[in-house]
């Protein structure tokens, strides 16, 4: 059955594809969602509970992103009673000579300072006294910014899924893969077990599935895929607390490589402290080798850091997941936000927003992707996210 036209079609219903989806709403655009699996699935980069909002990077141009994006996180939150962001700060911590997929300590306080961003240096001892670690190098070093937060991604994603609901021209479709793509003229034809839709412009969302939608239009993006492990850590003192942090250090025989963790909070396991390895030990070939089951080493390098290092907590994981996440191998591209290559018909209607950790920004990325749709162009800068054509990988 063939519908009506829309003005836009999104292609993945996760967390940034339904902010996208809501923004085009907010315009009057038609829209249409197509999900492949259902709305908030555990099955792509927007499984899980939590994630972490932050402002320190080694990069100005992402620490002013961050910079943008609490706005957007504040008009989301008027939006709903449920609280989404527990502001308790970021610490970011560790040997001060690590570059690691998060950047390096003293490059982000460059970049915070550059842009007058407020922080507090912390030495081994003062992180130990302040926020429950222990046994920590002396040549430790950290920042600790204030406005980092725990983002309850769950109700952020189910409040979008709300606003979409509610906006008259958007739609949403579930179970509804992209099976293929045509082209007439300046129009697309999108075929999927469900129905065949019709669509002016297309915005492509779809997580670590990028290929699986693209290909279809014949290119695709270079990526690896992480199935990254989490788990949760039976609090052994009830009155500590902890916030978002990041520790920088290399890898050795028993503490694995970085790591990352939560506080406390209502909506996720409230008894429990989440802490998880930012790393995985066999990345996937495809997002179709996932499995919900954590690398049973990953986690054993987690209890072991938590057992030389943080206090307050058990150290043996009660309850464990994963999150599938399409990681660029374009060097320095985090994220990827662009047109399709110049070669694919009607390109300039086709915007794609690929790999990366991006939780942070997603209203914000909402926004941004909905003007690129609709106007072609955005008032944000991402030129640093742009791929430049010759990485695009014709089929």
């Amino acid at each position: 059955m063939i519908t009506e036209n829309y003005d836009v079609i999104v292609i993945g219903g996760g967390a940034i594809g339904l902010a996208t989806a809501y923004h085009l709403g907010q315009r009057q655009a038609k829209t249409l969602v197509l999900e492949q699996y259902t709305f908030v699935n555990q099955l792509g980069s927007s499984a899980g509970v939590s994630r972490q909002f932050r402002i320190p990077y080694p990069d100005e141009y992402m620490v002013q992103m961050a910079l943008d994006s609490q706005p957007y996180w504040d008009e989301l939150q008027k939006k709903t009673d449920t609280q989404l962001l527990d502001k308790v700060g970021t610490l970011w911590f560790g040997d001060p000579e690590v570059h690691s997929t998060e950047g390096n300590i003293a490059e982000a306080e460059k970049a915070l300072e550059a842009l007058g961003v407020p922080y507090t240096n912390l030495t081994s001892k003062e992180i130990e006294e302040q926020y429950h670690f222990k046994n920590l190098p002396d040549n430790y070093v950290g920042l600790f910014q204030p406005d980092g937060a725990s983002i309850n991604f769950k109700a952020t994603i189910e409040t979008l899924l709300s606003l979409c609901q509610k906006e008259e021209t958007v739609e949403l479709r579930e179970d509804s893969p992209v099976l293929e793509i045509k082209q007439n003229g300046e129009l697309f034809e999108l075929t999927t077990p469900n129905g065949i839709y019709i669509a002016k412009k297309l915005a492509i969302i779809p997580g670590p599935y990028i290929n699986s939608v693209i290909n279809l239009l014949d290119f695709k993006i270079e990526a690896t895929y992480w199935n990254m492990s989490s788990a949760y850590f039976k609090k052994t003192d009830p009155t500590i607390q902890y916030p978002t942090w990041f520790v920088f250090q290399n890898a050795t025989g028993d503490n694995g490589n970085q790591f990352y963790g939560f506080p406390s909070v209502e909506w996720d396991h409230p008894e429990y402290i989440r802490v998880a390895p930012d790393f995985v030990i066999t990345p996937l070939e495809e997002p179709s080798d996932r499995t919900l089951i954590p690398n049973p080493q990953e986690l054993a390098y987690t209890s072991q850091w938590i057992h030389n290092h943080m206090t307050g907590l058990s150290i043996v994981p009660e309850y464990t997941s994963t999150c599938l996440i399409a990681l660029s191998t374009i060097p320095n591209k985090e994220l990827l936000i662009d047109f399709a290559p110049s070669y694919v018909p009607n390109h300039k209607n086709i915007v794609v927003y690929a790999t990366g950790w991006a939780a942070k920004f997603t209203p914000f990325l909402g926004k941004i992707m909905s003007d690129l749709a609709l106007d072609g162009h955005t008032d944000f800068d991402i030129t640093p996210f742009r791929l430049g054509y010759k990485y695009f990988l014709a089929l």
